[in-house]
């Protein structure tokens, strides 16, 4: 057994970034919202809604 390091390279580590986190944009800002469907069929909408009411609004 060899004590010796091994000669094969390493990959760098990654940087370390202090920018500011607020100033660049999330993929909240570019992606659809949670849970958004496309809109335009009134019928789709009205099921939608009827499934996902809280039981207190029946």
């Amino acid at each position: 057994m060899s004590n010796a390091p091994d000669s094969a390279p390493r990959e760098p580590k990654p940087a370390l970034v202090f920018d500011d986190p607020l100033d660049q944009q999330s993929s909240d800002d570019t992606d659809r919202g949670w849970g958004e469907r496309p809109s335009g069929d009134s019928a789709a909408d009205l099921k939608r809604f009827l499934d996902e009411k809280p039981p207190h609004h029946i």
